[in-house]
C-alpha cells in the first residue's frame, strides 16, 4: 500500500514536471510570436530582398505574417524547448548522460541557425533565382507571398535539422547508441537517403540536387569523425574509472 502510494506521488510529480515544461515553452513561443509581429515590419524586407511579391487577398496578409512569426519563433524557442525536455528527463538518466545532453544545447541552436543560413543566404537564393529566369524566358512571372514563403520554408527549414546530424551522431555515441563502426558500415545507406533528401527539397535539376547533397554528405562525414572523437573520450574515461 505504501508503495503504491508512493508510484502515485511520483506519477503525480512527473505530470507535474510536464506540465511546467509545456507551459514554459508554450509562454516562450508566445512572448517571440509577439515580438516578431510586432516587427513585422523589419522583418519583411529582410526576408524578401528585392522581390516583388502580390497578395490576393487580405486574408493571405495574415496567413503570411503569421506563418512567418511562427517559423521565427519556433527556431528561437528551439533551446528553451530543448532545456525543458532535458529537465523533465533529467530524473531518468545518469549524471554523465545529464552532463552530455546538457552541453549538447547550445550546438543544437547554433547548428540549426547554420543550417537555416546556409538556405537562406546559398541554396533558397540560387534555386530561386535559377527557376526564375528559367519561367521568365518563355512567361511573365507572379509570385504570390504565399508561394515565395513556401518556397522559401522548403529550402531552408529542413536544412536547419539536416545540419544537426553530426551532433546527433556524437550524442547517439556518447550515450552508447552507435559506434563509429557502426556509422562506417551504413554509409553507403546514409548517402541514399541524403540523396533523397536533397531531391526533395530541390528543383528537379542535377546542380541544385549537388549543391545541397554534397554539404549533407560533409556533414555526415564530420559527424563519423565526431563519433570517433567522442567514443575515444568515453573509452578513455571509461579505462581512468577502472583504474
Amino acid at each position: 500500500m505504501h508503495q503504491e502510494s508512493l508510484d502515485e506521488q511520483s506519477l503525480v510529480e512527473h505530470i507535474t514536471d510536464l506540465r511546467k515544461a509545456i507551459i514554459t515553452s508554450v509562454l516562450f513561443f508566445a512572448m517571440c510570436f509577439v515580438f516578431i509581429l510586432v516587427f513585422m515590419n523589419q522583418v519583411i524586407p529582410i526576408l524578401t530582398s528585392e522581390d516583388k511579391l502580390i497578395m490576393h487577398g487580405p486574408l493571405d496578409v495574415i496567413r503570411f505574417y503569421t506563418g512567418i512569426a511562427g517559423s521565427l519563433s519556433l527556431g528561437f524557442s528551439a533551446p528553451v524547448i530543448g532545456y525543458q525536455i532535458w529537465k523533465f528527463a533529467r530524473p531518468a538518466l545518469t549524471d554523465r548522460e545529464n552532463k552530455t545532453a546538457l552541453s549538447f544545447i547550445p550546438g543544437i541552436f547554433i547548428s540549426f541557425l547554420t543550417g537555416i543560413g546556409f538556405g537562406f543566404f546559398v541554396i533558397f537564393p540560387t534555386v530561386f533565382g535559377f527557376l526564375m529566369n528559367l519561367g521568365t524566358k518563355n512567361f511573365g512571372m507572379m509570385i504570390t507571398a504565399k508561394e515565395y514563403f513556401s518556397f522559401m520554408m522548403m529550402t531552408t527549414i529542413p536544412l536547419g535539422f539536416l545540419f544537426e546530424i553530426p551532433l546527433l551522431l556524437m550524442f547517439l555515441t556518447a550515450v552508447g547508441m552507435v559506434t563509429p563502426t557502426k556509422l562506417a558500415e551504413i554509409r553507403k545507406y546514409g548517402y541514399v537517403l541524403m540523396a533523397v533528401l536533397s531531391a526533395l527539397i530541390t528543383p528537379p535539376d542535377f546542380i541544385s540536387q549537388l549543391m545541397v547533397l554534397t554539404p549533407l554528405i560533409l556533414l555526415y562525414e564530420l559527424g563519423v569523425l565526431l563519433s570517433k572523437w567522442m567514443y575515444r573520450r568515453k573509452m578513455g574515461a571509461g579505462n581512468e574509472a577502472e583504474a
